[in-house]
């Protein structure tokens, strides 16, 4: 088992954990409606990405009573 041979400081033991705080989230707005959305990704408020509509929502699609 591994036993450390001299007590490490805490300014050392600190400079090793100096890399692995978290990062902020960026946050850019979506063209269509505004809303704060995750960079490269569809918008999921409104469902689109680049000025292009991808998803469509729920509230767009139109079923017919009969087939359901």
């Amino acid at each position: 088992m591994a036993v450390q041979q001299n007590k490490v400081s805490k300014s050392r033991r600190n400079n090793r954990r100096a890399h692995d705080s978290l990062v902020a989230a960026n946050p850019n707005e979506c063209s269509n409606c505004g809303e704060l959305k995750r960079p490269h990704h569809v918008c999921a408020s409104c469902g689109h990405y680049d000025d292009k509509e991808i998803v469509a929502q729920v509230d767009e699609i139109d079923l017919d009573e009969d087939a359901a």
